[in-house]
């Protein structure tokens, strides 16, 4: 692939992306995040704004010392005030003092900007940009330029826009990056202006936000106009609706458009690491993202399934091992026979032909009739599918469960709940308390059975929700509740269903604990619960 083709990524998850609603990183958490980074390849990681606070100030002293292989760690700041000589600028001496390659100034290009915010002269701005690209570039700098605003600025003014990059380019600047700030402009205004900046000036970048949700779009007309690096965050976090999401402008670049980024092969680590930064972030990422959510490549119409089989290309635009993800079929009212015939295929130890597939579609129907949706709870979904083929065995028995909620007089609660449960004729009744009814039935159970079942003890609850099926009839409304367990290598996701939100919590947490018990690697034998 030749050079014409190489499109450089700079991440901004670091900076811009904590500027994001709900989202805080500490130091620790900012510099994994920036190793993760530099693993998958990107070219450049902006690692926060040391003029800003101390944490940053604190990321970069620790960075400077770490062997980063693909990645130039960048600072980013403004360009100096205008009452301050460049030299004596704090703002221009924390960027000195960060150390860092490469520095990213961030420049007015709008004149009302110019005029209004910053309440300069035009002409003065123009000085401020060249003194503070200049004075870095005299120190050794890499300078990368962000025009703020830049697109709404051209579409006021275009004359004094464009002047504004000539400045920082005819100070040295490496990289000129219109900035699509306010995330309000339309991929042809984009991709207009950029193609001008182009003919003009040799490195452009493209800085764009989804305030209009076409951040990813204007990225992409940017780099088809010529842009040959592309600024954004994972998950597309940042300032009101975020930035422009690099989960989905990397694999747009790299595998739909022929453009080199972080390569093929590292693309295939993209689901990783957009859950790693999820997680470490501590913000759910959303089923639906595109490329990367658990539902990018999740197929429910019995058509689409059908047509999976034959070929995956009929429904899905790539593959989904490409990007890291996989491929799911959910099973549903809306599911076919195909669903039914993939997800007992995924299973690999039942014989589809020995099932009733109309027979156990009927039976799915009709209890998510009642309110229960088994695409998100495959593990209950299994234990279906084993009890309808009449594969599952008595093993134990619970005879019955009783919760208690005291209230102390310090105005504390507490839960505490008894589990009567026999096995092979042995009864076990045992208690024990908890956070809350839930927490306490989930310890009872597993103090009960813990004596004939050891594993059971290795099962713990990492996620639990609720959700009203009939809002209408308020709190006499049957609920759902699902709930994930893990035992430390895998997670399976349970459920139950009941006008009782105990009751609901009870089968679930069953249904979670026979899961282990029927598939466990120590046997392979088949066991029920019988109510």
């Amino acid at each position: 692939m030749n050079d014409n083709n190489q499109v450089l990524v700079y991440d901004c998850t670091l900076r811009d992306g904590t500027q994001g609603e709900n989202v805080s990183l500490s130091v620790d958490d900012k510099f994994h995040i920036a190793q993760k980074l530099d693993e998958f390849g990107m070219h450049y990681v902006e690692g926060g704004w040391p003029g800003s606070n101390d944490k940053d100030v604190r990321f970069f002293d620790r960075a400077k010392n770490h062997p980063w292989r693909n990645t130039k760690i960048a600072a980013f700041g403004m360009t100096r005030h205008w009452k301050n000589p460049v030299d004596q600028d704090p703002n221009i001496r924390a960027l000195v003092e960060a150390e860092t390659p490469v520095v990213t100034l961030v420049g007015k290009s709008w004149d009302f900007h110019v005029l209004r915010a910053l309440g300069i002269e035009l002409d003065q701005n123009l000085q401020i940009v060249r003194e503070s690209v200049g004075y870095l570039k005299s120190l050794g700098k890499e300078v990368v330029f962000d025009a703020e605003h830049f697109f709404d600025g051209f579409a006021a003014n275009p004359d004094y826009a464009v002047a504004v990059v000539e400045a920082a380019h005819a100070a040295g600047a490496d990289w000129l990056v219109p900035c699509d700030t306010n995330g309000g402009c339309l991929p042809s205004a984009v991709g207009g202006a950029v193609h001008l900046l182009v003919r003009r000036f040799p490195k452009v970048g493209i800085h764009t936000h989804n305030d209009s949700e076409l951040g990813v779009a204007n990225t992409l007309a940017a780099v088809e106009a010529g842009a040959t690096m592309v600024q954004g965050t994972m998950n597309g976090y940042g300032e009101r609706c975020g930035n422009a999401n690099l989960c989905s402008i990397l694999p747009n670049l790299e595998l739909k458009m022929g453009r080199q980024t972080v390569g093929r092969e590292r693309m295939k680590a993209l689901a990783e690491l957009a859950h790693y930064v999820s997680e470490t972030a501590n913000v759910i990422l959303p089923n639906n993202m595109p490329f990367v959510g658990k539902s990018a490549f999740a197929h429910k119409g019995g058509l689409h399934v059908s047509g999976i089989l034959r070929d995956s290309r009929t429904y899905e635009h790539l593959e989904p091992e490409s990007v890291g993800n996989a491929r799911r079929v959910l099973v549903s009212d809306l599911s076919g026979k195909s669903n039914l015939t993939y997800k007992l295929k995924e299973f690999g130890d039942i014989d589809v032909n020995e099932v009733d597939l109309n027979g156990l579609l009927e039976r799915i129907k009709k209890l998510e009739y009642e309110g229960y949706q088994f695409e998100g709870a495959e593990g209950s979904f299994k234990l279906l599918v084993h009890e309808f083929m009449g594969k599952s065995k008595d093993l134990f028995h619970f005879k019955g469960f009783r919760v208690l909620l005291d209230r102390e007089p310090d105005g504390s609660l507490i839960s505490e709940a008894t589990v009567k449960v026999s096995v092979d004729g042995l009864d076990e009744h045992t208690a024990a308390d908890g956070n809350g009814p839930v927490h306490a039935i989930d310890r009872a159970i597993k103090k009960a059975l813990t004596r004939f079942f050891p594993e059971v003890e290795k099962i713990h609850l990492i996620d639990y929700k609720v959700r009203v099926l009939d809002a209408r009839s308020g709190t006499a409304a049957k609920v759902r509740v699902l709930i994930e367990s893990t035992d430390g290598q895998e997670s399976w996701t349970t459920l139950g269903v009941s006008y009782n939100v105990i009751e609901a919590s009870w089968d679930a947490i069953v249904d979670s604990i026979v899961y282990k018990l029927v598939f466990r690697p120590e046997s392979k034998e088949m066991v029920a619960v019988a109510e």
